[in-house]
């Protein structure tokens, strides 16, 4: 018997004997009739629940909610669960409603124990979904491997009976700046669409510069009101529409020509609603991060924002483009948090045995001689004679040799990988392929983050650590030796999925949902129970 399982054991075994004992003195008559019912039904309430049942054990029975002396407690209780949807959570899930009428209708010891013990679960259940969010992220997409923090339930329940009730509760949901920013577009965006929205999408297929006529008209709406262009008369594509335009496209993700291409006017003819979704999302991700440690230092990749960016002090000190996985099933980058201990120069590519057998065997097969950049070696790392093997014998499951390639200019790691060692065999790295850089959508690796600027990257990291990291790093790099460089000090690295995100200056700016993710976590919000305004026609 495991540790874990012997102390459950033990646990059932204690809360076993206190009803017991509860139930001896009922029978004895040695208690008040009315008290032993109340502590009686509590005790066969939260039987059920090891952690709800271990609290009122330690307490001997007391109540949290339901004695005269709990009205602030239970009153705070019921203002935060009337209120759960301003946090974008399911408002009916929690049955404040019911809860509120069962106390109207106490009638003995009894009901009053088994609602003691009802209160005490749906504060639970508000405190988890306020707390660590209401969905669990693998469960909704398999490439959100995150680890959610979730909180002892036992030790809420201490923190909240030792606290002041509305403190406690207000602690609860995330309280970063970037949360309550989102909040606030969560409701100017419902305040929005319950004023009718944004009018008619913005007709035609380009339009710029020089333009003139209804077209142009239906942009220029668009844009009033959505809050990028001052009132206007005019049906020509002038300077002030193009500045509006441009000013979308930067808050937007997209490339700032101040034309309004087919990509644009998608973008711009997004409704409210899906921007709200966005954002309802956004604030249920920052709830599965909620208590992680991003770090005084951090790197900070935003996988649709297409960058990836070092924080210190939670300022922004160095930005770069990236290139993320493609939207195939097994080439998506995951979302997860690690820590970042080293960098490697001159890399080595082990390839992956997923695209050795699915990518290059089949080149193989048809031709023993195709990419010989890359070098076979079998299990014993000799390299292999590849004109005395006949690959059309082998299969996906069988292959038996590995693939790679030498440190090299052409490398497809480039010139330096920097390694946050996890399962899922996930890391940042140079590419010879710089031209993919330049492109709006950047889904095109095979999961790996492909950085525009790793040297200026690899200088950023070592300024910690060297007077010259210039200096350091290219003196590594011009061995063309494969060359490991610890990092003093591991800098949290978190991988995330932003849709929707503040500035600085506390703007919401929206990016594209390249995976779909953002769809699945929001179907699977709405079945959980979250409802949105609706658009006033």
């Amino acid at each position: 018997m495991t540790m874990a399982l012997r102390a459950q054991t033990l646990d059932i075994l204690r809360h076993v004997a206190s009803v017991a004992a509860i139930l001896l003195l009922g029978l004895t008559g040695s208690a008040q009739g009315e008290g032993l019912a109340f502590r009686q039904a509590v005790a066969e309430s939260a039987a059920s629940d090891p952690a709800v049942a271990a609290f009122y054990r330690e307490r001997d029975y007391a109540p949290l909610w339901t004695s005269g002396k709990d009205a602030a407690r239970r009153e705070a209780l019921f203002r935060a669960l009337a209120s759960a949807g301003d946090h974008g959570l399911p408002a009916g899930r929690y049955g404040d409603a019911e809860l509120r009428e069962r106390f109207a209708a106490l009638s003995s010891e009894r009901q009053r124990g088994r609602l003691e013990v009802a209160v005490t679960e749906a504060f639970l259940h508000y405190a988890k979904d306020v707390q660590t969010g209401v969905l669990v992220p693998a469960s909704v997409d398999p490439g959100i491997v995150r680890e959610v923090p979730y909180r002892d339930p036992l030790a809420t329940l201490r923190g909240f009976a030792a606290a002041e009730p509305r403190a406690y509760l207000r602690s609860l949901p995330p309280q970063s700046r970037e949360y309550e920013q989102l909040r606030r577009a969560m409701f100017d965006l419902s305040d929005t669409i319950s004023a009718g929205g944004w009018g008619a999408i913005a007709e035609g297929q380009k339009l710029e510069p020089g333009d003139s006529g209804a077209a142009v008209i239906s942009l220029r709406d668009r844009l009033i009101r959505m809050g990028y262009l001052h009132r206007s008369s005019t049906q020509d594509y002038d300077g002030a529409i193009q500045k509006a335009v441009q000013r979308f496209q930067i808050e937007h993700g997209l490339a700032p020509d101040g034309v309004a291409g087919s990509g644009t006017l998608s973008e711009i003819n997004v409704s409210p609603e899906e921007r709200l979704h966005s954002v309802l999302v956004a604030m249920e991700r920052m709830r599965w991060m909620n208590g992680i440690s991003l770090g005084k230092r951090h790197i900070w990749v935003n996988l649709p924002d297409f960058t990836a960016k070092v924080v210190d002090d939670g300022k922004v000190t160095f930005e770069t483009v990236t290139v993320v996985g493609m939207n195939q099933h097994d080439r998506r980058s995951p979302e997860f948090s690690d820590q970042m201990e080293h960098m490697v120069v001159n890399p080595t590519w082990n390839v992956p045995r997923s695209i050795t057998v699915k990518e290059y065997l089949p080149m193989l097969q048809k031709n023993p001689n195709s990419v010989g950049h890359l070098k076979i070696t079998d299990r014993r790392g000799q390299v292999v004679d590849r004109t005395q093997v006949d690959f059309t014998q082998f299969t996906a499951r069988n292959f038996p040799f590995a693939m790679s390639q030498p440190p090299s200019n052409s490398n497809a790691l480039g010139l330096v990988k920097f390694m946050f060692p996890n399962k899922w065999n996930i890391y940042l790295h140079d590419t010879p392929s710089k031209s993919l850089f330049a492109k709006e959508v950047r889904a095109f690796s095979h999961g790996c983050i492909r950085l525009g600027k790793p040297f200026d990257f690899a200088y950023t990291l070592l300024a910690h650590q060297s007077d010259d990291p210039q200096a350091e790093f290219r003196r590594h790099l011009n061995t063309g030796r494969e060359t490991t460089v610890p990092l003093e000090q591991p800098v949290p690295v978190h991988l995330v999925y932003f849709t929707a995100w503040p500035t600085a200056r506390g703007e919401i700016e929206f990016r594209r949902d390249v995976y779909g993710r953002d769809g699945r976590i929001f179907d699977a919000l709405v079945a959980a129970g979250v409802v949105l305004p609706e658009l006033r026609g």
